[in-house]
């Protein structure tokens, strides 16, 4: 197996477009957005400011995500909108989207506790050197699918050592 040096990597992240991320799996948005309403009432915006600086970077959902996930959450009487003094729609969270909530708690904590990480490595200086070999490993892994014909043993081989260098960090 050759390996491809650091150069190459770099040059690949710096040249190449940033492929789009799927940030959340289905259904996790509308836990999230119902976690934050449940926090205090909330207009949308605010909804919009709390997801961005959950997640970090770069990242702002845009009102064509929000309003219809807020829909949602209305039609299944997991919220309700009152009109602010400046008829503002503004989101509270009933009965049935708190018992929602509960029900669901272990997954918003996990979706809470993976952003946490995100933003951790994305943020602290001292998890740089990390940082890097995360984007070194996706990268190499984008080369090799993308220059290479790779049979199913290759592939296997490939998840292995991704599996087995998982194991190693966990058994640091």
């Amino acid at each position: 197996m050759s390996i491809i040096p650091n150069s190459v990597l770099t040059e690949e992240q710096e040249n190449s477009p940033k492929p789009r991320k799927r940030l959340f799996e289905a259904g996790e948005m509308k836990l999230l957005v119902l976690h934050f309403i449940a926090q205090a009432p909330k207009f949308s915006y605010d909804i919009i400011k709390e997801v961005a600086a959950l997640v970090g970077g770069n990242y702002k959902p845009s009102t064509g995500t929000i309003c219809p996930t807020i829909n949602y959450l209305e039609e299944h009487q997991y919220t309700q909108a009152e009109l602010s003094t400046d008829d503002r729609k503004q989101y509270r969270i009933t009965p049935t989207g708190l018992q929602h909530l509960e029900e669901n708690q272990e997954t918003v904590e996990k979706i809470l506790d993976r952003f946490n990480t995100r933003k951790q490595i994305q943020n602290d200086e001292k998890y740089v050197d990390i940082k890097h070999a995360m984007e070194n490993l996706k990268t190499s892994l984008r080369l090799k699918i993308q220059h290479s014909e790779l049979n199913e043993i290759q592939i296997r081989e490939i998840a292995e050592q991704i599996d087995q260098a998982a194991i190693n960090i966990t058994r640091l």
